[in-house]
C-alpha cells in the first residue's frame, strides 16, 4: 500500500480527485529530480531559488491557486497544500519560495483586490516574473497586530506611509509587498488596521539589513520613510483587520502542510535508514524500539494531513475558518518537531552529523511554530471560539 493511500479520503468524507492526485505526482516527480540535490546549495549560499521557481512556473504548479483568466490553473487551497507539501519533502527552502504565489499574498488580492490589481499582479505572479513579500512583523510587534505602527496617513492625492517591518521573508526579490498598516486611529484599536500595495521602486521604500536563518531561507528587514500611494493602492481598508486575518489562516494552513512535508521526508529517510542500518547482525528496523518509533511518526504525519486536509476542504471557495486553520497548525507544527528529533534519534550518532540528511530536517521544522502566528496565540483564539460556542450558565 501507498504511504500515501489514507490520505485519499479523510472524517469529512473528502477524496482527493483525479486531477489532484495528479497534481501531487507532478510536484513529487519535479522535487525529487529538480529540488532534493540542491538543496543544501540554497541553504548554504543563502540565495533565492530562481531556477526552481522557473521550474515551478512552468510546471504551473506555482499558479495553481491563481484563477485562469489571470493566467493560472484555477485551484484551490487543498491543491496547494499537496503541492507544498512535496516541495517541503525535499526543499524547505523552495517551499517558502513558493508560499506567495500559492498562498495568502496571491489569494488576498484575488478575493479583495481591484480588477487592476488582478490583470497587473496575479498574471506575472504565476509564472514566477513577480515575487510579493507580505510586511506584517515589526521590530516590536510579533503576534499582536492590533498593536502595528506602520501609518497611512491621509494626503490630499493619496496616503503617505511611515513604519518599518522586520523579519519579512523574499523582500530581497519581491516587486510588490503586500504592506499592513495603521490607518488613521489609535494604536491597539483594530478597526483602522488594513492593508495597502506598494511596489518596489516606490520612492520610500527600502530593503535594510539581512537575518540568515536557521533554514537556510533569508529575512530582511524593510522601512518606509514617507512612502507616497495612491488610494488605488488600497487592497483592504474597511474591515480590513478581519479581512487579511481571515485570509491568513489560508497561509496557517499551507505552513502546516510544510511542516508535515518536512516531517514525511524525515520520515522517508528514517525507514529506508532503518532498513540498511546493521546493529548485532540483522537490520535496526528488526528492533521492536525502532519500529514503535517509527509507527508513532506515521500515526502523526497521518493525522496532521487529515486536520490540515479538512481545514482547507471545509473552506469550499473562501478561506479556512480561523478555528481549523488554527487546529491545523499546531498539531503539524509541533508534529514535525517530534518526529523530526525521533528521525535524529532513529539515526544515532549519525544523524547529529551534517552528512546525514537528519539533521536538516530538525532545522527546516523549527520554522513552523514561528511563522504565521505561534503555537501559544493560536491555542488562545482555539480557547476563544470553543468558549464562544458554549451557553455556559453560572
Amino acid at each position: 500500500m501507498s504511504r500515501y493511500a489514507s490520505q485519499e479520503t479523510n472524517s469529512v468524507g473528502y477524496k482527493l480527485s483525479a486531477e489532484q492526485l495528479a497534481i501531487r505526482e507532478l510536484a513529487r516527480k519535479i522535487s525529487e529530480t529538480e529540488f532534493r540535490h540542491r538543496a543544501l546549495e540554497w541553504e548554504e549560499k543563502g540565495q533565492f531559488p530562481w531556477a526552481n521557481i522557473k521550474v515551478l512556473a512552468e510546471s504551473g504548479l506555482l499558479g495553481a491557486t491563481i484563477p485562469t483568466e489571470y493566467g493560472g490553473s484555477g485551484g484551490t487551497w487543498l491543491d496547494a497544500a499537496v503541492i507544498l507539501e512535496e516541495i517541503a519533502r525535499c526543499c524547505y527552502v523552495t517551499a517558502m519560495a513558493a508560499l506567495g504565489e500559492l498562498g495568502v499574498q496571491s489569494q488576498a488580492i484575488v478575493a479583495f483586490g481591484t480588477e487592476k490589481h488582478k490583470s497587473r499582479y496575479l498574471p506575472k505572479m504565476a509564472t514566477g516574473d513577480l515575487i510579493c513579500a507580505i510586511c506584517i512583523t515589526e521590530p516590536d510587534v510579533g503576534s499582536d497586530i492590533r498593536s502595528i505602527k506602520t501609518r497611512a496617513e491621509k494626503t490630499s492625492d493619496g496616503w503617505v506611509i511611515n513604519g518599518e517591518k522586520t523579519l519579512i521573508s523574499r523582500a530581497d526579490v519581491a516587486g510588490l509587498f503586500i504592506v499592513y498598516v495603521r490607518f488613521p486611529g489609535e494604536v491597539g484599536d483594530e478597526k483602522p488596521i488594513g492593508a495597502v500595495l506598494i511596489e518596489r521602486d516606490s520612492a520610500g521604500l527600502s530593503v535594510g539589513q539581512q537575518y540568515q536563518t536557521l533554514g537556510g531561507d533569508a529575512l530582511f528587514e524593510v522601512s518606509f520613510l514617507n512612502c507616497h500611494i495612491k488610494d488605488e493602492q488600497i487592497l483592504a481598508q474597511e474591515d480590513g483587520f478581519h479581512k487579511m486575518l481571515s485570509a491568513f489562516n489560508g497561509q496557517r494552513c499551507l505552513n502546516a502542510s510544510i511542516s508535515i512535508g518536512i516531517a514525511q521526508g524525515a520520515q522517508d529517510h528514517a525507514l529506508r535508514y532503518a532498513q540498511l542500518r546493521q546493529q548485532g547482525g540483522r537490520p535496526i528496523s528488526a528492533y521492536q524500539g525502532i519500529r514503535w518509533m517509527l509507527a508513532d511518526n506515521a500515526i502523526q504525519i497521518e493525522a496532521a494531513r487529515l486536520l490540515v486536509h479538512r481545514a482547507v476542504a471545509l473552506a469550499g471557495g473562501g478561506f479556512p475558518t480561523r478555528y481549523e486553520a488554527a487546529v491545523a497548525k499546531v498539531f503539524a507544527n509541533e508534529m514535525a518537531l517530534k518526529v523530526t528529533d525521533s528521525v535524529i534519534q532513529i539515526f544515532g550518532g549519525h544523524g547529529w552529523t551534517k552528512e546525514m540528511p537528519a539533521e536538516r530536517y530538525v532545522r527546516w521544522a523549527r520554522y513552523g511554530p514561528l511563522g504565521g502566528g505561534t503555537p501559544q496565540i493560536q491555542r488562545n483564539g482555539i480557547a476563544r471560539d470553543l468558549l464562544a460556542r458554549t451557553n455556559a450558565t453560572t
